[in-house]
């Protein structure tokens, strides 16, 4: 369900979406695109995608295909969703034990759009995390489980 929305498949292309983005948020889905929820995540990022043009660039990367990034941001559960702003890291507080990421397909469309419309507004404050805005029954429930600690 991907094909309207733009694919990174090098650590170079997602090096330089991070690098040249400014005064947007990035949002990079990581994910496998033959994967249901992968599918219903893009789907929702598709349905968003003119609503949010002025405030958000997304792109989707097959983690297979950059596992550099993957260990980097510790995906072990797809899809995940991540933020930037000019080239930094947005941290949102979903009421989960990780703030680095979304994991899980978002509920509605407006969810991710008001997430996004949150992280732009804390990064033009110089905010590095901002509180989601997202019911927390919406926000999927995991158990972070630490391999070699």
């Amino acid at each position: 369900m991907a094909f309207a929305l733009k694919q990174l498949s090098t650590k170079t292309e997602v090096d330089s979406v991070i690098r040249s983005t400014f005064d947007k948020v990035l949002v990079l889905r990581f994910g496998r695109s033959t994967d249901m929820a992968c599918m219903q995540v893009d789907d929702i990022l598709e349905k968003a995608q003119d609503k949010i043009s002025r405030m958000a660039d997304v792109y989707t990367v097959e983690v297979e295909k950059v596992p550099i990034y993957a260990h980097y941001f510790d995906i072990s559960f797809i899809p995940a969703t991540i933020f930037f702003f000019n080239a930094q890291h947005i941290k949102v507080d979903y009421g989960t034990p990780d703030h680095t990421k979304f994991i899980g397909p978002f509920k509605k469309t407006q969810d991710f759009i008001d997430l996004v419309e949150v992280i732009l507004r804390g990064a033009l404050h110089g905010k590095v995390m901002v509180s989601s805005p997202i019911d927390p029954r919406d926000v999927p429930k995991y158990d972070l489980v630490y391999k070699n600690i």
